[in-house]
């Protein structure tokens, strides 16, 4: 990273910063809505965003793009997440698929959908996730996808807690294409067109209380053979190419939310006043700013460097473990500190506080359970110190 890409992050950041403040946040009760509003409001935050110089800032100029590398990329998507809305309006969102079908996909997937994806006329969803199987046990994914004679697959199965389903374009599923339940090998990654016949938005799934999750269904869903994403029989090693980058990112989001509560809590604690003068005098609020700042402080630097690592093609499975972890404990422990100081205007919906305290409990939950990086990071510590161990 050279002093000049520092500096012109820098100078990103804080015009992204100002248009999710300025722009974004006003309206995000509505584009929290959906419906026919919230899509003619979407486009028009795009329409700002490219006007703006700042649409979809990390993926490859030759597809339009602004071709910023990853490491660099890191602040200012702390400063889209500050609201869930940014990166959508930033033509950011789909990071992650492009990266993905850039490395993996086909001449005819690449062809056909990243100009799209990166200019945002098209969607995508990730389905990995069934309602009979924990996502943290990918090996037992009963979703099945046989070979049809003269080439392609026919995908049967159903998969739940695929976010943004319903708007999607385009579905990227896990499914079993040989061997048997448990069996390493055998699964493999699959492109879907939703318009594709048997394919079904089963349910809506609220989040507490929000939208964005669903339940999908594929029934017979005929997918052409070079709708393959990598080889077949070896989706876990690009899903876990992607989920290395995505949990980053998501770090990086949960991040920036966390300090949009920390800003409104220190707002709170200074303008609130009482008869024996500001919340801000008061210890107990002093110790709730301080306790949250610690949190703040102490996260961000472990998911930098969870970023800079990933940036770098490495091996970062501990870093990325140790950034996801903290950054939701972070964003659920300084959203829940904020509303305590707002009181019960911090329960209510005048503020985005309720969303960003739910967006943090979710978060130990979506993308891998807090357990689950707890004992993958440390299995991998001892490990490597068991190795280091020379018998006597």
């Amino acid at each position: 990273m050279t002093e000049h890409d520092v500096t012109s992050g820098d100078l990103l950041r804080e015009r992204v910063s100002a248009f999710v403040r300025d722009r974004v946040v006003p309206c995000e009760t509505r584009l929290d809505a959906g419906g026919p509003d919230a899509r003619e409001l979407r486009e028009r935050l795009r329409t700002e965003a490219r006007a703006a110089g700042l649409w979809a800032l990390p993926l490859p100029t030759e597809l339009g793009g602004g071709g910023m590398p990853l490491d660099v990329y890191a602040s200012v998507a702390e400063a889209e997440g500050a609201s869930d809305h940014g990166p959508t309006a930033l033509g950011s969102a789909s990071l992650l698929d492009v990266t993905m079908l850039a490395r993996h996909g086909s001449a005819r997937i690449r062809s056909a959908y990243l100009p799209g994806l990166v200019s945002g006329d098209l969607r995508t969803c990730y389905a990995m996730t069934e309602p009979d199987t924990p996502g943290t046990e990918p090996l037992l994914t009963a979703t099945r996808a046989e070979r049809r004679t003269g080439g392609g697959w026919t995908v049967t199965g159903r998969k739940w807690f695929v976010s943004n389903a319903r708007d999607a374009d385009l579905v990227t599923v896990l499914a079993r294409t040989g061997g048997t339940t448990g069996d390493r090998d055998g699964l493999s990654l699959l492109l879907v067109p939703t318009r594709s016949p048997g394919f079904r938005v089963v349910r809506d799934l609220p989040v507490l209380g929000a939208t964005g999750q669903y339940e999908i269904e594929f029934d017979g869903v005929e997918v052409d053979e070079d709708h393959l994403v990598g080889e077949a029989g070896r989706a876990l090693a690009v899903a876990g190419e992607r989920l290395q980058l995505g949990r980053t990112l998501r770090a990086l989001r949960w991040i920036g939310q966390a300090q949009r509560a920390f800003d409104l809590m220190c707002e709170r604690a200074v303008e609130r006043q009482g008869v024996r003068g500001p919340l801000a005098d008061r210890q107990l609020v002093q110790q709730h700013v301080f306790e949250a700042l610690l949190a703040l402080r102490t996260t961000r630097p472990l998911v930098y460097e969870a970023m800079a690592l990933v940036a770098e093609g490495r091996d970062a499975h501990v870093e990325v473990g140790l950034a996801k972890t903290a950054a939701a404990r972070t964003l659920q422990e300084v959203a829940d500190r904020a509303v305590q100081v707002f009181g019960a205007a911090g329960l209510g919906p005048d503020t985005p506080l309720p969303a960003l305290l739910r967006t943090g409990r979710t978060a130990r939950i979506l993308d891998g359970p807090d357990e689950q990086h707890v004992s993958s990071v440390a299995r991998r510590v001892l490990r490597s110190r068991q190795g280091a161990v020379t018998p006597a």
